[in-house]
């Protein structure tokens, strides 16, 4: 096995640099142009369950880019940032780009599915109501099949599964908490609140629960199989 030469560590390294101000121009974008302009990036770009008239392919990717509030993105780019300038340092900007593209969209492919046995009562209705009851409906935003699903979490969540992979021992603070934890009880425990959150399903809560649980497992996954089979550049 060739020896590990640790090169200079980068405070932003360039592809996180680069997700920060995309993600950061594009919601200034949102918030400049009015709600009508993003309701419609919205119904374009942001993820749709299946069943919906508004669902694209494309939204798979795009939905990663597109945030609800300044602090949805605002705590998504620092986790981004906390834990993806590390994994970025290790690994390098092209393998670290494959996985946050692959954890995002395994998040989007499991809260799609979810998703669809959610929504099936609904699309089963919809689908038996008249034509200009259907219209009148795809131009309500609070009708459930035109929910959006958007943000950067699912591929965040990845990153913080690997880093909690790759650095169990690592000692971390939470604010409120004055004492140091392990990374590893850090990663297991928002996992296991965010699977409580999504088997409670709560009424009102917004939150793409499933997803955050998809990206963790598609981070865990892909770390677990590119340390077992390329082992001569995983560090």
């Amino acid at each position: 096995m060739r020896e590990f030469r640790q090169t200079r560590f980068e405070i932003l390294p360039p592809v996180i640099k680069n997700l920060v101000i995309i993600n950061g121009l594009i919601y200034l974008a949102q918030t400049v142009l009015g709600d009508a302009v993003q309701t419609k990036i919205f119904d374009i770009f942001a993820l749709h369950t299946w069943q919906s008239p508004l669902f694209k392919p494309w939204q798979f990717f795009t939905y990663m880019f597109l945030h609800g509030s300044f602090w949805h993105i605002f705590f998504n780019m620092y986790a981004l940032w906390l834990f993806g300038s590390v994994l970025e340092n290790l690994w390098g900007p092209k393998r670290f780009l494959i996985f946050y593209f692959v954890c995002g969209l395994g998040a989007a492919l499991c809260h799609m599915l979810v998703l669809y046995h959610d929504m099936q009562p609904v699309a089963e209705l919809f689908k038996s109501l008249p034509f200009e009851q259907q219209l009148q409906l795809l131009n309500n935003p609070n009708f459930k099949l035109n929910e959006p699903t958007l943000g950067a979490s699912g591929a965040v969540f990845g990153c913080l599964a690997a880093f909690g992979y790759l650095f169990p021992n690592a000692l971390m603070y939470i604010i409120f908490i004055p004492v140091p934890i392990k990374a590893k009880w850090i990663v297991i425990g928002y996992i296991a609140i965010e699977i409580f959150l999504a088997l409670k399903n709560s009424a009102g809560d917004d939150v793409a629960h499933v997803a955050h649980i998809g990206g963790a497992f598609f981070g865990l996954a892909l770390v677990y199989f590119w340390n077992k089979t390329n082992k001569r550049k995983f560090y």
